[in-house]
């Protein structure tokens, strides 16, 4: 995530993909936010999601001054929208941010060939959160899932798991 996140030159999209990565967001939700969306005292973020569901997720401190660094910019400080367009006429575009990712994956040059679009971003937060024990129905509050079976998917995903599983049927199965 860190090559593909270095390879974006443009600082409102490589804003967006922080915080598609730092907070589990959808590319339309964030791409939408509006300035007054991050509550800059307790270090949170109110998104509506899917179904005009309202969730509150906190945005770590280095994405959070990032976005500070990006917003008093010069060619920044809109007023309204927290990822402006280029002619500051409304939020970014999603598909300027999709087609960026697809270029900055390009110039990442990941081993074996890898792709990913931006929702990569998204499910690698949550197998982040897994991977460091977070429970499940806190990941599924983070990501805005209605459903727990929509969380769980993730969890099969993470290397901590893998590992366990191997050990307990390593211990289950000795003495064959």
């Amino acid at each position: 995530m860190r090559r593909i996140l270095a390879a974006v030159r443009n600082p409102i999209h490589r804003g967006c993909f922080s915080l598609i990565y730092g907070c589990g967001l959808r590319i339309s939700e964030a791409a939408a936010l509006p300035v007054t969306a991050i509550d800059k005292t307790s270090g949170v973020l109110r998104v509506v999601g899917k179904g005009n569901k309202e969730r509150v997720v906190p945005v770590p401190k280095e994405v959070h001054e990032g976005l500070r660094r990006m917003w008093q910019a010069k060619d920044h400080r809109d007023p309204r929208w927290l990822l402006p367009n280029g002619w500051r006429t409304g939020p970014v575009a999603i598909y300027v941010l999709t087609r960026t990712f697809a270029e900055a994956v390009k110039a990442a040059n990941l081993p074996g060939g890898r792709r990913g679009t931006p929702h990569t971003l998204r499910h690698s937060y949550a197998t982040r959160l897994f991977e460091n024990k977070v429970d499940t129905r806190v990941v599924q509050a983070f990501l805005g899932h209605e459903n727990i079976a929509t969380t769980t998917i993730y969890t099969h995903l993470t290397e901590p798991t893998r590992v366990s599983l191997r050990k307990l049927l390593d211990k289950v199965m000795s003495g064959f």
